[in-house]
């Protein structure tokens, strides 16, 4: 029963700090474009000429 006065207010401060690391990746803009980096792997540049491969010569 004791050990109760002990984990309550560390969890507690658990709690705090994972509010605050959130809120944190909030404010840094962690959350804001979560499919624009998904996409851009299926993006291929097309447009570009093909390089030329010196070892071919």
């Amino acid at each position: 029963m004791e050990i109760l006065y002990l984990l309550i207010p560390i969890s507690l401060i658990l709690i705090g700090l994972i509010v605050l690391a959130f809120l944190w990746a909030i404010k840094s803009g962690q959350f804001d474009d979560l499919e624009g980096p998904a996409h851009e792997i299926l993006m291929d540049n097309d447009n570009l000429p093909p390089s030329k491969d010196k070892s071919m010569d």
